[in-house]
């Protein structure tokens, strides 16, 4: 027997099957796919449950998910790969390439009369900024401050990808704070305008193709949108209810920041090739060193915070890894300690908000896709799924 099929028969009875049962048998999620796998490949594929409470349509292995900011590790390697070739810098300021960046203004609150104080930021916005969350960008949907002067200033949110968006102010001097923000839709724009190409087109030829995901796109053809998984938010009840929250794709940009749709499968294609150093099944997305920066702590002293949101029908507050430091990649959630029966340290993850999850351990050399279709994100019925399906993994290794 091979260590994969010792893996897989372990994952099996390691009961990851009855984790993700669990919360469909309980009525608590409609339906889940995960997929999990090491060196030696993939040694766990489940899915369970219906991909909608108002529909009989099983979920498959190949059903469609609206991956959300999970699309921004995608961004982030698009845009490592034109630094590879010398056609952008990481330190260089992105005025030179997006005018509009080079127009951003930081907000210093509002006088008496609501009206904001504007004033220029200290240093201009680099690449690596919009990468790390470090650049003074934020989501309007999730601070305050940053709604109220979209709201002011009768902006459009990011949320519509539209062109006017993206003028919002930086809440801080670039490099002096982390806060999750819209700095992978600029970096987005920015592989658009140094290639010449959108987003679409660029990945699908640098990405895509190449590691065979072919079911990932910004788009939704026939041949993806028969396999979609629908939308939930919690009712009354506790319970999944059908709702409506779809990213446009028609407007003046696509969203590098959180506008794919993937399945879980050709997720963990990604995962897989970072986990072993930008290729994959003879294809090279990354220089083996340009991984290494990525998956390195690159936000310095800066330490991510508690995840805050003033819109808790969208995300709620988390706190990820209580206790540790948490440190940035490029763009990576890097957590500094072991994690008891889970992940080593300096592994790599990240989210979408509709509840889908990946991380890569690169010292155990274990990589996982977790993907679900319900809002908030970190609901907390989510959350337990996820941390059981992550100690099954890892005691389906040991």
């Amino acid at each position: 027997m091979s260590n994969q099929q010792r893996a897989t028969e372990r994952a099996r009875s390691s009961g990851i099957d009855a984790v993700l049962r669990k919360p469909i048998d309980a009525g608590l999620i409609p339906g889940v796919v995960a997929l999990a796998a090491n060196q030696d490949g993939i040694f766990y594929q489940g899915a369970f449950g219906r991909r909608a409470v108002d529909r009989p349509a099983a979920m498959t292995a190949d059903s469609v998910f609206r991956i959300a900011s999970m699309t921004k590790a995608i961004t982030a390697t698009a845009a490592m790969q034109l630094v590879e070739q010398g056609r952008i810098g990481l330190e260089q300021p992105m005025r030179d390439v997006l005018p509009i960046i080079g127009e951003v203004k930081v907000l210093d609150g509002f006088d008496d009369r609501g009206v904001p104080r504007l004033r220029e930021p200290k240093r201009p916005v680099t690449l690596r900024h919009l990468l790390t969350h470090t650049s003074g960008y934020s989501y309007d949907i999730f601070n305050p401050d940053l709604g109220r002067y979209v709201e002011f200033a009768s902006l459009p949110s990011i949320m519509t990808c539209k062109n006017d968006s993206l003028r919002v102010p930086l809440l801080f001097d670039p490099g002096t704070r982390w806060e999750y923000g819209i700095g992978i839709d600029l970096a987005g724009r920015i592989v658009e305008e140094v290639s010449g190409q959108n987003l679409e087109t660029y990945m699908r030829g640098h990405i895509f193709d190449p590691l065979g995901m072919n079911d990932t796109s910004f788009f939704l053809p026939d041949k993806l949108s028969q396999r979609l998984v629908g939308t939930h938010a919690r009712g009354a009840d506790g319970k999944p209810v059908p709702i409506t929250l779809e990213f446009p794709h028609d407007g003046d940009f696509l969203m590098g920041g959180g506008g794919l749709f993937s399945t879980a499968a050709d997720y963990l294609s990604f995962t897989r090739m970072l986990l072993f150093g930008g290729a994959l099944n003879g294809a090279r997305a990354l220089k083996p060193e340009t991984v290494a920066l990525m998956s390195r702590n690159a936000i310095g002293d800066l330490e991510v915070p508690v995840f805050r949101s003033a819109n808790p029908a969208f995300a709620l507050d988390i706190d990820f890894f209580p206790g540790q430091i948490k440190r940035w990649g490029l763009s990576f959630l890097i957590n500094t300690q072991d994690v008891e029966g889970m992940r080593a340290a300096g592994s790599l993850a990240w989210a979408g908000v509709h509840n889908t999850f990946f991380w890569i351990d690169l010292a155990r050399r274990v990589t996982a896709v977790l993907m679900m279709q319900i809002i908030p994100a970190n609901d907390p019925h989510v959350l337990e799924t996820l941390f059981a399906f992550e100690q099954a993994v890892y005691a389906a290794l040991r």
